[in-house]
């Protein structure tokens, strides 16, 4: 059995509800297996940042990427992508707690501005309540 294969047979058991996709529950179930932990926000910026269609899921082949890690150059791109998705107007290129709250709740996840302060001080490196671009690539990696 070759690498493909192989990564067909996990992306298969992964894909519950056999729709040919992973949802970025179906995506925390998989980091889960192999002993890692995604958080709802995680799992979706993970998802936006490899989603090759934008349909909101990882098909085969961003499922691959995800696996393999993708190129440097497409990662940085897809993870500004991301980063741009939790900032908003006049937040200056970071992520707040009111930005990453109103990006929280648009995904179903309702989280009062304390926890997401809680959320953003677990990767915070400066200290300044916010997550620049490069914390966030930290939080990514």
């Amino acid at each position: 059995m070759d690498k493909r294969e192989q990564y067909e047979r996990v992306f298969s058991h992964f894909d519950g509800d056999k729709d040919g996709k992973i949802s970025p529950a179906e995506l925390r179930q998989c980091v889960a297996a192999v002993g890692g932990e995604l958080s709802p926000a995680e799992a979706e910026a993970a998802v936006a940042a490899l989603d090759g269609d934008g349909d909101g899921h990882l098909g085969f082949e961003d499922f691959m990427a995800f696996v393999e890690g993708g190129g440097a150059e497409e990662r940085a791109a897809d993870l500004k992508e991301a980063f741009r998705m939790y900032e908003v107007d006049g937040s200056s290129g970071c992520i707040t707690p009111k930005s990453l709250k109103r990006m929280l709740s648009r995904l179903g996840e309702s989280r009062s501005l304390d926890e997401c302060k809680a959320m953003i001080a677990r990767f915070d490196l400066n200290g300044d309540g916010v997550i620049n671009f490069d914390e966030f690539r930290v939080m990514m990696s």
